[in-house]
């Protein structure tokens, strides 16, 4: 029996459903799946006989291989297809010795790794576009939600200007449906065959060569390319751009989340659940668990995109080093986006908001960070330089004298002279000056819909 085996902390970063995909097992069963097909084209080809086929397929189940040998093997074969296909025909010929003939039949061992691999890219890629689909219905629902919530922007760590939570959450609401957007493009140049044979030419399988590939394409629902691609690795090295990517903007999004999640903040909070984010020593404590998640995933992906973008530059038709680098590197990049992305989409939907906190915070600086909708509106009848000159002498008079901006400057005649204290009030009202917050929120929220994910 072929057993998977993993990580005690791969459930941390990762996903049930992403380490399935790219488990022992599922590897080796990819593999598989393309010597199996590999049979049903070559027959459809005229290649081998059609008797041959049952055999094969039958035998291409990984639950035959002893994973045991087949670590062994790769050690000393330099990969795992050389063992794979070593024990693949024997299972075949236990059963059917004319058959065993015709395994891996014009086929090298390249070839059946990267399509594999492809094969288990393509699942990885639609459980991302189901995951970001979701995230991105959630970011769209909470940001309508908060559309009009105001709260403190904040710029260098320092808090700037009123913005609304809508337009935090649509900023990253916009970026999700670019990676979307990447992801429909990733798929038709990534998910391709890739069968050249021993040097790229299919030479074997003389002038059955492009029927063998077609069929053997079709069979597997992979796009046909021009031409092979043995050490031509941009398809790869675009679907780990692709990935860290992604990881990155989910690194951004957890960044924001885990910053606000301060108890000196506490504007906003992970769903609570029993056994989470909780502390061994410290019972009070909630700590932004899926968070730190996201940001484990994504300071890693960067090292993982570097190895696989090193890897490019390949040896003329074969590589040596560079695509061995790949075996474990695209893997884990695939692993920890799924699973950054699974976190994600367990935070959004139910995160919790505390308004009471986001106003008590937007008003920390008692009306300071108004100060330049006050400059914009007295500008316009002393002129701007000297506008500013005052605010900013009335936001040091409010610091040193602890009393609000309001206070100092309802109290100062030039002030008073333009601006009447219902209009003083009404500029110091964070609710207005948010400039287009709003618009862009339902900008993010209709390019969201165009992508037809959320129902109109």
């Amino acid at each position: 029996m072929f057993e998977s085996t993993g990580r005690l902390t791969d459930l941390i970063c990762g996903s049930e459903a992403a380490n399935a995909i790219w488990s022992p097992r599922a590897t080796v069963q990819a593999m598989l799946d393309v010597e199996a097909a590999l049979a049903r084209a070559s027959a459809k080809a005229g290649v081998i006989p059609a008797s041959a086929v049952d055999s094969i397929v039958a035998a291409c189940n990984a639950d035959n291989i002893d994973a045991a040998a087949l670590m062994t093997g790769a050690a000393a074969g330099g990969n795992l297809a050389i063992p794979l296909v070593k024990q693949l025909t024997a299972v075949v010929k236990a059963r059917d010795a004319e058959a065993a003939k015709y395994v891996h039949w014009g086929a090298t061992s390249q070839d059946i790794i990267d399509t594999g691999v492809v094969l288990q890219l393509r699942a990885a890629l639609d459980l991302l576009d189901a995951d970001l689909r979701a995230l991105g219905d959630s970011l769209a629902d909470q940001a309508h939600k908060h559309r009009a919530t105001p709260m403190i922007g904040r710029t260098w760590l320092q808090q700037a200007l009123p913005i609304t939570l809508g337009l935090k959450f649509a900023q990253w609401l916009d970026a999700i449906t670019r990676h979307r957007a990447r992801l429909t493009e990733l798929r038709a140049r990534a998910l391709v065959l890739q069968f050249g044979g021993a040097a790229g030419t299919l030479a074997s399988l003389r002038d059955k060569a492009l029927p063998t590939a077609r069929a053997l394409a079709d069979d597997l629902g992979l796009a046909l390319p021009a031409l092979p691609w043995h050490t031509e690795r941009d398809r790869i090295a675009e679907s780990a751009s692709f990935l860290g990517m992604l990881t990155g903007t989910l690194g951004k999004i957890a960044r924001d989340i885990s910053l606000m999640m301060q108890t000196e903040l506490g504007e906003v909070a992970e769903p609570a659940a029993a056994g989470k984010g909780g502390s061994s020593t410290m019972p009070h404590k909630r700590n932004p668990v899926g968070c730190a998640a996201v940001l484990t995933a994504a300071t890693r992906a960067p090292n993982l995109v570097a190895t696989i973008f090193a890897g490019m530059v390949q040896e003329h038709e074969r590589a040596l080093g560079g695509w061995q680098a790949e075996w474990e590197a695209l893997p884990d990049l695939a692993r920890l986006s799924a699973g950054a992305l699974s976190n994600m989409l367990a935070i959004v939907p139910s995160m919790e908001v505390n308004v009471a906190r986001l106003a008590a915070n937007l008003d920390a600086t008692n009306g300071l960070v108004l100060g330049e909708a006050v400059m914009l509106a007295l500008g316009d009848a002393i002129g701007r330089l000297d506008a500013h000159k005052l605010v900013e002498g009335a936001s040091k008079a409010a610091v040193a004298s602890g009393q609000s901006l309001f206070d100092v400057l309802a109290a100062d005649e030039t002030v008073s002279a333009h601006l009447s204290q219902d209009r003083l009030q009404q500029l110091l009202d964070p609710a207005n000056y948010v400039g287009q917050a709003q618009a862009f929120v339902d900008a993010a929220i209709a390019l969201h819909r165009q992508n037809g994910t959320m129902e109109q």
